[in-house]
């Protein structure tokens, strides 16, 4: 009798990892940043073969992510990102975690030179909703309903827009673009004009370096909105 174990499936994920998780391409090398649990790593070594690495600045997540046997060391992504070699990667992963990082726009050089491409899904602070809320209220607005101003990670929130027009400042092209609403893959991005900016709750983007996005502006020359 055999006594070999057969291989665990992979956990369940986010419907905005699984969307992550096909952009990537089989048997890859990944580098996931800020992957809490592993979650993400652990679902592409099972389903998609990638060699994939993590970094987690809570000692706790680390400890969880090596006890299902994944690579994933403690550290802060502020500081050290640098210590990587350029292009080690193929992909550099940031999900929902940019927002919240002192200096994003450090943190997304380092990444679009740590990987071949890099993908980044953000919050989007345009939505309608945070839109009406600061209206009606005239209070801050968090996408977390159960915190408050004071105690939300994002202390750089932004909207679509804002997100497109950084991109074209460090001249990194976006190859692709879903708007995700209600946790799931909404529509592309081809120009995340108004629409987007006004319905989407999350967007996630594939970038390459190099380019310039013709999604700068809206479709139909209005200003954003």
């Amino acid at each position: 009798m055999n006594d070999v174990a057969a291989p665990r499936a992979a956990r369940v994920i986010r419907p905005d990892l699984a969307v992550i998780a096909e952009m990537i391409a089989s048997g890859s090398r990944v580098l996931d940043v800020g992957c809490g649990d592993g979650a993400l790593l652990d679902y592409l070594g099972k389903t998609k073969n990638v060699d994939g690495r993590g970094l987690e600045i809570r000692q706790d997540r680390v400890r969880a992510c090596v006890a299902h046997g994944l690579s994933v060391i403690q550290g802060d992504a502020e500081t050290d990102l640098r210590d990587y070699p350029s292009e080690a990667f193929d992909y550099a992963v940031l999900g929902q975690t940019l927002q919240a990082m002192r200096n994003p726009r450090e943190v997304l050089l380092q990444l679009a030179r740590i990987g071949g491409r890099t993908i980044v899904s953000i919050e989007n602070y345009g939505n309608w909703r945070v839109r009406w809320r600061l209206l009606t209220s005239g209070r801050m607005p968090v996408q977390d309903s159960a915190r408050h101003w004071y105690d939300t990670d994002n202390i750089h929130p932004c909207t679509l827009h804002d997100f497109v027009r950084l991109c074209d400042q460090l001249g990194l092209r976006i190859e692709r673009g879903l708007l995700v609403r209600r946790g799931r893959a909404a529509r592309e991005l081809d120009q995340p004009g108004w629409y987007a900016n006004m319905f989407g709750e999350q967007g996630i983007f594939l970038l390459t370096r190099g380019g310039s996005n013709g999604a700068q502006r809206p479709q139909g020359g209005h200003g954003p909105r």
